[in-house]
């Protein structure tokens, strides 16, 4: 590892504006030749190998916290597993996976998928899709979290409005002006689940509100993070992959007859290759070693996920969708003790629409403008994603990654106008 390495020319800084669009030429150029590399741009570690990024995040030298303090406001972050260390941490975790965790999910998976279908239905009287994120993905991210906080039907689009306007706190280059209206949506949503949890429906909100392990302030801190690391999160991660997947007939009819462990399976690969949430946060407390390198306590740190989710020293062909890659160590939900303990969510709702999608829709096509990435950092995501439910004959044209190389998917994008500055944050429990 040196620390002096560079970029080569024609190879343009992940955080620049034409690197949002394509970030994956920098990550594999570093990953290469300097995994553990001190970032002269904006004053930050980068780390992008895999083996990096898993002992890293494992390692109590990296402060989530420290990581969280980084972040440009004017205001205190509230208190969650995001903004923890150690046994604080685990003291907030606990209860909260009786909110996010397997046996929440299974208590709504049926309601959910009948959400998904009304959904679906809604969608084929259409007939085609402007944006594919907000017709389904938001939509489906506010049943999903409708049902684990026990919400009325005519409590969804009020929610629905809080958990958009408060989704602007993922990004940590937001415009100061719509940062304030993002803590100030923040305080609202705040005030909201207060009010509402007393008289929440019994299901997973009922249960942990009821668990007794935290104060009120720490329990509505997690149910805060639940939206803000939950809401957007899904909704793009249902836009990204469809991005990867419909171009792919061969993926498509896999998916259609995938059992749901192999869908779930498949929602993995897709979270892999383009995960919402890109990289995560650190402060080094001490001096760290990593196999890459050595990093000094007090240094911001950036382990980068996506980075890591196409080391070839993990993923044979790592730049190829293959729906059934089996094992798929990704980190797309990070690791260690602040693995994101809404994976489930993410998995089994993300795997339940697709594969419903593909059984009632399988000529679905990309169709209309081609796909560009919008120019936050945080969540990784396409602006708009049209989708030809019925297969028409503008499906895909100059919109769909390489079917079999995809290590550019971003290719047929154009550059984005943004400000390169060090991000700070990632929406991680």
């Amino acid at each position: 590892m040196t620390t002096a390495a560079h970029l080569p020319a024609g190879i343009a800084h992940p955080f620049s504006p034409a690197g949002r669009v394509d970030p994956y030429p920098a990550y594999g150029w570093l990953r290469a030749h300097d995994p553990v590399h001190r970032d002269a741009m904006t004053g930050m570690w980068l780390v992008t190998g895999y083996a990096d990024c898993a002992a890293l995040l494992k390692d109590p030298a990296f402060s989530a916290a420290a990581g969280q303090r980084e972040r440009a406001r004017e205001d205190d972050l509230p208190v969650s597993m995001l903004t923890s260390d150690g046994a604080d941490h685990a003291r907030l975790r606990a209860p909260g996976a009786r909110l996010l965790g397997p046996a929440a999910m299974a208590s709504i998976a049926d309601g959910v998928a009948r959400d998904a279908d009304d959904l679906l239905v809604r969608a084929g009287e259409r007939g085609d899709l402007t944006d594919a994120v907000e017709q389904l993905g938001a939509p489906l991210a506010t049943a999903v979290l409708a049902r684990l906080f026990g919400l009325r039907d005519e409590q969804r689009a009020p929610f629905e409005q809080l958990a958009r306007a408060v989704a602007v706190n993922l990004d940590p280059l937001a415009p100061p002006p719509l940062a304030r209206l993002g803590r100030a949506a923040m305080g609202e949503l705040t005030r909201y689940l207060d009010a509402h949890t007393d008289q929440a429906l019994p299901g997973p909100l009922r249960d942990f509100a009821a668990d007794g392990r935290l104060t009120r302030g720490e329990m509505l801190g997690v149910l805060g993070l639940a939206v803000v690391g939950g809401w957007q999160p899904l909704a793009e991660s249902l836009g990204n992959a469809l991005y990867w997947l419909l171009p792919r007939p061969g993926a498509r009819e896999a998916l259609r007859t995938a059992d749901p462990a192999a869908a779930e399976t498949a929602m993995d690969e897709l979270l892999r290759l383009e995960a919402p949430i890109p990289f995560t946060a650190r402060v080094t407390v001490r001096d760290a070693e990593l196999p890459g390198g050595r990093i000094p306590a007090g240094s911001r740190v950036l382990a980068v996920l996506a980075a890591a989710n196409r080391d070839p020293a993990v993923f044979t062909d790592p730049d190829r969708l293959v729906l059934d890659r089996s094992p798929n160590p990704h980190l797309a939900f990070g690791g260690g003790p602040h693995f994101c303990l809404a994976a489930r969510l993410v998995r089994q709702s993300g795997a339940l629409l697709l594969t419903r999608l593909v059984r009632r829709f399988p000529a679905a096509a990309l169709s209309g403008p081609p796909p560009r990435w919008a120019a936050t950092l945080i969540p990784r995501r396409l602006t708009s994603l049209g989708v030809a439910l019925h297969g028409t004959g503008t499906a895909a044209t100059g919109t769909a990654p390489p079917a079999e190389s995809a290590a550019s998917p971003e290719s047929a994008a154009s550059p984005e106008s943004a400000v390169a500055a060090a991000p700070v944050e990632a929406a991680r429990a």
